[in-house]
């Protein structure tokens, strides 16, 4: 334990990021390498919470462009995110990792109600906690969500799992010139407008002094690498004091 920079994370993933290269729905195997990187991690002390997205399976902002209620899209995109992480629970639990799945929106079938205390005591227990249907309430990203949830766990820093090396100045993906920050401050990526996090995740972090790391997720062992200290990806911050 005494290796790691930080006791407690909250990971974020995407709910793209899970489909890997099928364009839709999720990906087992995308599901098997976040359950081989988390695993060594809360085997040595590592307290791990996890906010996925639900992109891969429905998108309330792009329903609510092509004219449908935009909190009721919201609200359809948080039980996206509840079928992902029931997903990524079961994967988890074949490979050894107690998971528990807390949703803001009750649904007891399934899942556990999100009590702040009680997520603090599955975390000192070594399990992983997910946390599902975002923060209940429709007009909130699953980024928000995440910022919020670290803070209230008392989370040390947020990961924020991506398909890219880092945080660039443009889409490295169309742009081959793009240049790779190996830090931010919070204000740089809000007056330039870097796609790291939505600006009140973003706001959230910076006014509780929350570190975000952006890594590759797709590079098997870069969770545990970043949270041993060394350069992977980027990271986000205040200024240095």
């Amino acid at each position: 334990m005494a290796d790691f920079r930080f006791k407690r994370v909250l990971l974020k993933l995407s709910g793209e990021a899970l489909m890997g290269e099928a364009g839709y729905g999720i990906d087992p195997e995308v599901l098997e390498s976040l359950a081989r990187q988390i695993r060594p991690v809360t085997e040595a002390g590592v307290e791990v919470a996890i906010v996925v997205g639900g992109g891969n399976i429905f998108r309330g902002m792009a329903a609510s462009a092509a004219g449908m209620d935009r909190a009721q899209g919201d609200y359809i995109g948080m039980l996206a995110t509840v079928m992902n992480s029931l997903a990524l629970q079961d994967v988890l639990e074949k490979n050894g990792i107690y998971t528990r799945v807390m949703s803001a929106i009750e649904m007891k079938a399934v899942a556990e109600a999100y009590i702040r205390r009680r997520a603090i005591r599955h975390l000192e227990k070594g399990r992983v906690v997910i946390f599902a249907a975002g923060t209940g309430n429709p007009y909130f990203t699953t980024d928000t969500t995440a910022a919020l949830r670290a803070l209230e766990i008392g989370a040390e820093c947020i990961m924020k799992a991506t398909k890219v090396d880092g945080v660039y100045d443009s889409d490295p993906m169309r742009n081959p010139d793009a240049i790779k920050f190996d830090e931010l401050e919070y204000i740089e990526v809000l007056n330039r407008g870097l796609q790291v996090m939505d600006s009140t995740a973003i706001s959230l972090s910076m006014d509780n002094n929350l570190p975000i790391i952006v890594f590759n997720m797709e590079t098997e062992g870069n969770i545990e690498r970043a949270l041993m200290g060394e350069s992977v990806g980027t990271i986000v911050r205040g200024a240095a004091r």
